[in-house]
Parts: structure tokens; sequence; C-alpha cells
């Protein structure tokens, strides 16, 4: 594959489960046969590297340089050359199938270094410049997990992603974010002249069985036609365990009724989202 394909999860709002979709849709098209990066763009805290049990690794690397936040500086071009495994040292390896470039603490000041830059398109472009460079050609996919709010760090991995994979709760609040979500593309669109596309929304823990379930599928189904995924994603204890122990559901040797309907949505779901970013 010449072009590597680029998804960003996104909402401008926390707790929807974009980094739980991002870690389990990684795993889900790796089964399919892609070679996928997943990167941390959401904060500090390091969730994504916590959801496959890495966190101790990555905060037992005292210096942990170059990190994530490296790539965005001045000087990444003249480390890239200085270091010949500069790009190895920033992957860390899931052992469920995808690679992992982990959050690193520096993402706290990111925002505001970025925001020092005065011109627009650098100061959204450094991501896309990275990824573009370096990335490019090595992985199939890139899954990038973004802050759960609009920054200077969001908008890098809008930019350099063009594709938007936003999971969204069932319910009022939920349906005005979504509402919120396209319109904020729409505004990117027509004010910085760049192509971003809503290009998956998936219903995230939702009850197909209760009224309330049915309703907002129905209205989140008529509201974004082209975007809404195949499957929904229901609730199931079994993915909040794993994620505590530090796994994917796809590890799981024995997953309950609930944690196999997901899986199944999370396969179909992955494999619809390629057909999507393939016919663009």
């Amino acid at each position: 594959m010449l072009n590597t394909m680029r998804i960003a999860s996104f909402l401008d709002k926390g707790g929807v489960g974009k980094t739980t979709t991002v870690a389990h849709f990684g795993v889900a098209l790796e089964e399919d046969g892609f070679d996928v990066l997943l990167i941390d763009l959401a904060g500090k805290q390091g969730d994504l590297a916590k959801h496959f049990g890495l966190w101790d690794e990555v905060q037992a690397n005292e210096e942990n340089w170059p990190n994530i936040t490296t790539v965005f500086q001045d000087e990444w071009n003249i480390i890239a050359k200085q270091i010949d495994d500069a790009v190895d040292q920033l992957v860390l390896e899931t052992g469920e199938g995808p690679d992992l470039i982990p959050a690193h603490e520096g993402l706290d000041g990111l925002d505001s270094m970025l925001g020092n830059i005065d011109d627009t398109q650098e100061r959204y472009s450094r991501l896309d410049t990275f990824l573009t460079e370096f990335i490019d050609g090595h992985y199939d996919i890139v899954l990038l997990d973004l802050p759960g709010s609009t920054s200077n760090i969001t908008y890098n991995g809008l930019w350099a992603a063009k594709n938007v994979l936003a999971p969204v709760k069932a319910g009022p609040f939920e349906e005005g974010q979504a509402a919120q979500l396209r319109d904020d593309l729409d505004e990117i669109r027509e004010e910085q002249d760049t192509d971003i596309q809503l290009t998956m929304l998936i219903l995230n823990e939702l009850d197909e069985r209760t009224n309330a379930g049915k309703h907002f599928k129905q209205t989140f189904t008529e509201n974004y036609p082209d975007a809404i995924a195949p499957r929904q994603v229901n609730y199931s204890q079994d993915i909040v365990n794993a994620q505590i122990d530090g796994q994917t559901a796809f590890a799981l040797e024995e997953p309950s009724k609930t944690a196999a309907r997901a899986l199944e949505a999370y396969r179909e779901n992955a494999t619809e989202l390629v057909t999507r970013l393939e016919e663009q």
C-alpha cells in the first residue's frame, strides 16, 4: 500500500470512549491484515498506553526522549538526521498487533508552544509534516487519539487526518455534541481551506433493547446517514475489565456474550471504515 490512511478519533467531549474505540479499531484492523500505528495525543495521562498495559514501561524510561512532543518542535528534522532510529524510539509494540506512539507529559506545554507560531498553516501542519515525511509508507493506517476539547493539538490531528471517527454516547447532550462537531468541521473547511470529513460516527455503549436506545439510534441514523457506522457498540463490563487489566477485549480467552457482540461490531465497523477511506 503506497498511501497511508489516517483517521482521528475526536469529539469535543470527554468520556465518550475515544481511547477505547481507537484501541479496539487498531486491533480489529490488524486482524484484517493492516499494519496499524496508534498515536496518543489525548493527554499526558497516557490512557492508550494504559489500555495496552504499557504505562509502567513508558514511565520507567526516565528520559523518554525523543517522544511525541519532540516531533512538533523546530529541531525535529535535525534530531531525526542525527539519531538513526529516532522514529523507532518513539514506537512501542502493544502485543496485540498495532504499534503505539504513547502520550508524554510534554503535551501539557505543547499547546502553548504551538500557539506561539504566528502562521496558521505552520501552526496546524506540524503533525501532518511528521506523518508525511516519517510515517507514510511504513504503516497502512494511522489512528490518532485526540484530546476531548479543541486546541492547537486537536487542530494538528484534524489537519493531518482529514477524517474523523467520532464515538458518541446515546443521549440528548451527546446529540448536541455531534451536531456541534459537524458545524465545527464545516467551519474548519470554510475558514482554513482544508477538507475534513466526518467519516464515521459510532453510538457507543448503546442498549438497543430500550426505547431510548431505539430512539437515539433512529435519530442519529436520520441525521448522519452517510457517517453512521453499520454496527453500534453495546456496553460490556468485559471491555471495562479488560481495559483495567491492560488489554483490549480481543485478548480475552472467553469473552462474554455482550463482549462478543461488541467485538463483532468493532470488526464490522473497522472493515467499513477502510472501505470509506479507500473510496475518497
